[in-house]
């Protein structure tokens, strides 16, 4: 989609549809009063007949009969302006411009939406909910021509000069953002035959070639040198073979920090031998949103240029059962020697992140950030709404809290006391890979603790939220492309981090 930011009198523009935004017991704005002026005060009447409610999201098409340049209107409620925020100009954006491509309207033109943010930011949010709301994914259907409905560009108009390059700057990195997320969803959105560990690596491969990161992708061979047992175990039982995906920006520096992304690409999981039920199996392609995720973000990178060392791993892997693949009950030891008691198949994702976790600390990171589809028990945990975080520094755990809240990519902090610890602890073994049934989320990070030793350190488990079932404003069904936004505002922000921030003590 085209996207233009320019300077205007809204309602003087002759376009096919005009965007205006509303609150609920509207304030009449500058804007609004010369529209209804226009129409002969048609909207003012609208509203107190109640035949248009400008609650969030709500819509009204208008047609103009010739009293304006522009042939329609569309109305869309922004609910009450003190409860009006950059997640819900990311909402109505993503409403309108759906809303407009059921119409089979190819060019919107809208209204900046009145809040008192910075224009920069009020901007970039129209950008992304434009963006995410229009995304689809429809590479193996044959659409009807009334599914084919395509809007091709959206033109916002600022009346205020003084603001129009502020828009500008916001439009442009909402629009990068937004489409990096959407290639995570194109990625797992793809079925599990063709989003193989290969594929993964050659995506990378591509945008190294492209941008400049350097990609490398380590061999079963190499894999075997180092000891990631984890990884090739986990791919043993499996016709496609893993890969190792490592991404490089930039290089390190004196007194600039390195920051390592992790992200689990498990490219489809069956549970291997510990095989799961058959209902919602075809979803376990998603189990490689992590590593979505940080391919993604690195393409943001890429363009937007932090001033940071940014390394980021992806383990990639097929999990499936043959009779080549790990049992439970196997012992492996993972890269650094820690020897695991593989009691369940179906508990792979923290072995390949156990060795990703483990091949940070050749960068001497200032900090890790990993972030998978570890646990169905975040689900139960947290809902559909929030990243479960946990992680070993407090300092570091606020910046991603703060990250998630800005990108309206929530998380929310679990504990990882030691005593929680004992459920994973192993007879036979140094730890086990999966504990008693409770607090499966903690247990499972507790596990990846073990890995990460006294590094700062935060575990994102996205399984609740990186697969949608029903349409959202912005987030269609499917996959969500989430942790996106997050990781890129948690990059793009960095400040060096302190040196007295250490462990937490427990």
């Amino acid at each position: 989609m085209k996207l233009t930011v320019r300077y205007g009198m809204l309602v003087k523009e002759r376009v096919e549809i005009i965007v205006l935004g509303l609150f609920d017991a509207p304030r009449i704005t500058p804007v609004l009063k010369r529209f209804d002026k226009a129409l002969g005060g048609e909207i003012s009447r609208l509203i107190k007949s109640g035949d248009f409610r400008p609650r969030l999201n709500k819509t009204f098409l208008l047609p103009t009969y010739g009293l304006l340049p522009t042939k329609r209107l569309l109305l869309i409620g922004l609910g009450k302006e003190n409860e009006f925020t950059l997640d819900k100009v990311r909402q109505v954006s993503g409403t309108a411009l759906k809303t407009v491509q059921g119409f089979g309207i190819k060019g919107v033109t809208s209204q900046l939406y009145p809040l008192k943010d910075s224009v920069e930011q009020v901007s970039r949010a129209m950008a992304e909910g434009a963006v995410l709301g229009l995304y689809r994914f429809d590479r193996f259907k044959h659409l009807e021509p009334d599914e084919a409905k395509e809007v091709k560009s959206l033109t916002i108009v600022v009346e205020d000069k003084a603001r129009l390059g502020g828009a500008k700057v916001g439009a442009r990195r909402g629009q990068l953002i937004a489409e990096a997320a959407c290639q995570a969803r194109d990625l797992v959105n793809l079925p599990g035959s063709e989003a193989t560990p290969s594929m993964i690596a050659n995506e990378a491969k591509k945008l190294g070639r492209r941008s400049g990161i350097k990609v490398r992708v380590l061999s079963a061979d190499t894999m075997k040198r180092l000891g990631m047992n984890g990884v090739l175990g986990v791919g043993r039982g499996s016709a496609q073979p893993p890969k190792f995906v490592i991404l490089e920006y930039g290089k390190r520096r004196p007194g600039q920090d390195t920051v390592v992304l992790v992200g689990k690409g498990v490219t489809f999981d069956s549970g291997g031998i510990s095989i799961k039920p058959s209902q919602d199996m075809d979803k376990m392609k998603y189990d490689m949103a992590g590593a979505g995720t940080v391919l993604s973000a690195f393409r943001v990178f890429a363009r937007l240029r932090p001033k940071a060392h940014l390394v980021g791993l992806l383990p990639c892997v097929e999990n499936m059962p043959s009779g080549k693949a790990m049992k439970p009950g196997d012992i492996i030891s993972c890269m650094g020697g820690k020897t695991v008691e593989v009691a369940n198949t179906d508990a792979e994702g923290r072995l390949i992140l156990a060795d990703a976790l483990a091949y940070t600390k050749r960068y001497k990171p200032t900090a890790v950030v990993d972030i998978a589809t570890l646990t169905g028990a975040c689900v139960v945990a947290l809902g559909r709404l929030a990243m479960g975080m946990m992680g070993n520094n407090e300092e570091l755990r606020k910046r991603v809290r703060e990250a998630g809240d800005a990108a309206h990519e929530r998380v929310w902090e679990l504990p990882l006391w030691d005593e929680y610890g004992e459920a994973i602890k192993s007879t036979v073994a140094d730890v086990k890979n999966i504990g008693d049934g409770s607090a499966g989320t903690i247990t499972g990070a507790k596990f990846l603790e073990k890995f990460v030793d006294k590094t700062p350190w935060v575990h994102l488990d996205i399984a609740g939220v990186a697969w949608n079932d029903k349409d959202a404003p912005y987030i269609p069904k499917g996959a969500s492309g989430i942790g996106v936004r997050l990781l890129v505002e948690l990059i793009m922000n960095w400040k060096k981090f302190p040196a007295a921030a250490k462990r937490d003590k427990k």
